[in-house]
Parts: C-alpha cells; structure tokens; sequence
C-alpha cells in the first residue's frame, strides 16, 4: 500500500504512460493505445 500521494500519483503516472504507449494490446492486433488512436485519426473510416 501506498502512503504518499505524491508517490501513488507519480507511479499512477507511469503505469498510464506504459498502458498507453508501450504495452501491446491483444485487442488491438498487438498495436497500443496510442498507435491504434494515431490510425483512426489519419484514417477515420477504418
């Protein structure tokens, strides 16, 4: 558990960045979060 606010915010932080950006997703083909955002804005129709 976790005491500091200050330390559960910046690791709350972390885990958001890596869920995110570096964490392949089995329901996206292996692509992240932010990859699978960055193909639907350049191409809303797919």
């Amino acid at each position: 558990m976790i005491d500091d606010v200050n330390l559960f915010n910046t690791k709350l932080q972390e885990w958001e960045g890596y869920y995110n950006y570096d964490r392949p997703h089995g329901a996206l083909t292996g692509q992240t979060p932010y990859e699978r955002l960055r193909q639907k804005a350049q191409n809303p129709l797919s």
